[in-house]
């Protein structure tokens, strides 16, 4: 959906980046639906929570350290990919040509473009649908058009071309299942006055090179542009012996990058727009090779999709110079209109000369752009009156399509978003989002949620600074190197080669990691080499999946790397952080129970001013300290031999379920438990060898029992009660 015809927000905007240093820029893209005036102010983001039983919505104001008052203007959203080639092989006048693509639809609807050029005023048009191939030709005073009116089945290879002699007025569109070459369909027709495009620009899977549209979902492969009019095709899957092309685009060039390779001889070379999909299956694919890097011709198609993304390419109004003196943080720059406001969250990171403080929290920011404005459909009238209730944020992607959709969502023919951007605005990470209307707590996932840990460190003066993904994978191990111990936010799932290299390399080197969420450490994922903002997924066999890559399309097209659950790559969570996922359920939690090897005297220490048997039997997310997702240990996964499990959640609710890699049939899991034992979540402890220390909670809502509500509810709850203790007391030590 593009431009006015989608809902829009008053005023939204996003950052060059999600963090910066001291001394530093970030450049600030900002978009007025109705144009006008408009206020920037900065804010520092202490506790995002909007629930009024939890620690509240706290946003420190520092307008006195930016206040900014300027004119906007709405900036559009081109959504769509698409191939362009700026300029096409020149043609002698009146010279007959075809033009030939091979394409592939999982769900063939309305008809749209897969192939056009464009110049001088004319213009050749080829589209597919359900309803088969046609094609349109218009030049200064004429148009023809034509259609095979033959169905073009899902999920099957089709030659499509269209033959056009300007001497004699034929005009040829041909269409043949590459799998059922009996059946070709042609439709012909008379253009007596009809004149083509001498050169131009040619587009692949939409058209008009100015404002492009009708943008085709599905595969394309082998675009070619050929001289002469070719009436009939006799073997579909390759070029009339004896022609010659003038075009001839090979997509299995350059799989990792943009650019569109001709290898004929008018080398028109050109690039992809938006992203499209690449190193996917095309028509040749023989099933030997299922890396694309080992038989890059099986792979020798792109698959476009009409909402794909990769920067909405906003003017930057202004750079926001960070203050020298500015200390490390969680900000946001808060943008107010006459219609509405919105934030734009980043991070300040210390100055790299320091000073440092002790403690860094992770912010786990490529797993804030997996979520992306995902778009969940749980947004009902009571999800919306506790919105409004609560004076959360008030806007969630189920209602703005215009910014695209999480890698938890599908495009329109049902294949899965493998990539999502930062270049865009992010509903989902903003101060106050609400994910779940949560019976027992706050409902908050991610950004939000990673507020509790914020809001708990200042409260026990603990002083920490902020890190990144990003700026892990691309500063290494040196980034962590002068911290005592660095603490992860509640959900850490996705990563790249670079960042837990740099864990590893931490944890080896004297470092003490404290894991702190669930399902953490658990896909694979690569960024693009010349677009560092966007990163890929390839949702790969095993794991739970909100949707599965095509048989041979599970290596990344960016890096060539397997895709998939770390776990498949040999390197299963439990071997950095000594647990991994297991179980899962709805957002719900329940308490832990104290092991034995929580009262031995190498360990006490961590439950020092505890009590209870039972721990966290409370709490802002899901009601429970151990819930939604669970993590436990496991020797085989490499849970380290000497590791202690401190204490293990019990009585899971009737939603968990054992996740999909940890079985082998309904009645048998790989570890050899049963498969209803795995639906657990572990506290582990460990020491590495280095002298360095990991402790894990083993479960995405453990943060949010760091706040303990008042009695029945009532709000004078706080930052205390026996999950606070544990934590303080690692931190304390971890830190010391």
């Amino acid at each position: 959906m593009t431009g006015a015809a989608a809902k829009e927000l008053p005023i939204t905007g996003y950052l060059g980046r999600l963090s910066c240093r001291p001394g530093g820029r970030l450049s600030v893209h900002v978009s007025l639906r109705d144009g006008g005036l408009y206020r920037a102010r900065l804010q520092r983001v202490i506790g995002g929570d909007p629930n009024p039983h939890g620690p509240g919505m706290k946003l420190e104001d520092l307008s006195h350290r930016f206040d900014r008052s300027s004119t906007g203007r709405r900036q559009p959203i081109a959504a769509g990919s698409y191939g362009l080639i700026p300029a096409g092989p020149r043609r002698a006048a009146g010279e007959a040509c075809t033009w030939t693509v091979l394409v592939w639809m999982p769900r063939p609807g309305e008809a749209r473009t897969v192939l056009a050029e464009e110049g001088e005023g004319c213009r050749v048009t080829i589209s597919a649908g359900q309803a088969g191939a046609s094609a349109r030709l218009e030049w200064p005073g004429g148009t023809a058009t034509l259609a095979t009116g033959a169905r073009m089945r899902r999920r099957a290879w089709y030659r499509l071309w269209l033959a056009a002699d300007p001497r004699t007025g034929e005009l040829h569109l041909g269409q043949i299942a590459l799998d059922q070459p009996q059946n070709r369909n042609i439709a012909s027709a008379a253009a007596p006055a009809l004149r083509l495009p001498p050169t131009g620009t040619v587009m692949f899977a939409a058209e008009r090179p100015g404002s492009p549209c009708r943008h085709f979902t599905g595969k394309l492969e082998a675009p070619v542009l050929l001289r002469g009019a070719v009436r009939d095709w006799p073997a579909p899957a390759q070029l009339p012996h004896g022609s010659e092309p003038l075009a001839a685009w090979d997509f299995s060039h350059d799989i990792g990058g943009t650019r569109l390779v001709d290898t004929g001889p008018s080398a028109c070379h050109g690039h992809v727009v938006n992203l499209p999909m690449r190193g996917v299956v095309g028509a040749r694919w023989s099933g030997r090779e299922t890396c694309w890097r080992h038989a890059p011709a099986d792979y020798a198609a792109i698959h476009f999709h009409d909402d794909d993304i990769d920067d909405c390419r906003w003017e930057p109004d202004f750079d926001l110079e960070i203050p020298a003196d500015l200390r490390s943080g969680a900000y946001a720059l808060h943008l107010t209109c006459a219609g509405g406001e919105d934030w734009l969250p980043f991070y300040v990171l210390p100055a790299r000369d320091g000073p440092r403080a002790p403690i860094a929290f992770l912010a786990p920011t490529f797993t804030y752009q997996a979520y992306a404005n995902h778009a969940r459909g749980n947004v009902d009238d009571a999800f919306r009156a506790r919105v409004r209730a609560w004076n959360a944020y008030p806007h969630n992607p189920d209602d703005y399509p215009l910014y695209g959709r999480s890698t938890y969502n599908r495009h329109a023919d049902n294949s899965g978003i493998a990539f999502s951007s930062r270049l865009r605005p992010m509903l989902t990470m903003r101060p106050g989002f609400l994910t779940f209307n949560d019976a027992r707590g706050s409902g908050l996932r991610h950004y939000p949620a990673d507020t509790h840990l914020l809001g708990w460190l200042e409260a026990k003066g603990f002083p920490f600074d902020i890190l990144t993904d990003e700026d892990l994978d691309e500063e290494g191990p040196a980034l962590l190197a002068p911290y005592k111990t660095v603490l992860t936010g509640s959900h850490p799932e996705y990563h790249t080669p670079g960042t837990l290299d740099a864990l590893e390399a931490y944890t080896g080197s004297g470092g003490r990691l404290a894991y702190l969420g669930g399902n953490g450490f658990y896909w694979r994922i690569a960024r693009h080499p010349d677009m560092p903002g966007v990163i890929e997924i390839r949702r790969a066999e095993g794991g739970i999946r909100a949707w599965e890559a095509e048989p041979g399309e599970y290596h990344h097209a960016f890096d060539g790397g397997l895709g998939g659950l770390w776990r498949r790559n040999r390197r299963p969570p439990q071997r950095l952080v000594g647990v991994g996922f297991s179980g899962q359920g709805l957002f719900e939690g329940t308490h832990y129970r104290r092991l034995p090897a929580s009262y031995d005297p190498r360990y006490a220490w961590m439950f020092e001013g505890i009590e209870d048997d039972a721990i966290g039997g409370y709490g802002l997310s899901g009601g429970g300290a151990a819930g939604f997702e669970l993590d436990r240990a496991d020797f085989d996964l490499g849970t380290p031999e000497d590791a202690a499990i401190l204490a293990r959640s019990e009585d899971p609710p009737g939603s968990f379920v054992t996740v999909p890699e940890e079985l082998l049939s309904h009645i048998a899991s790989v570890s050899g438990e049963a498969p209803d034992q795995l639906k657990r979540g572990e506290i582990v402890y460990f020491e590495t060898p280095s002298g360095g220390s990991v402790f894990s909670v083993g479960s995405i809502t453990f943060c949010g029992s760091l706040w303990q509500p008042g009695p029945d509810g009532r709000p004078e709850g706080g930052f205390h009660g026996p999950v606070s203790r544990l934590l303080e007391n690692v931190v304390r030590r971890f830190s010391s």
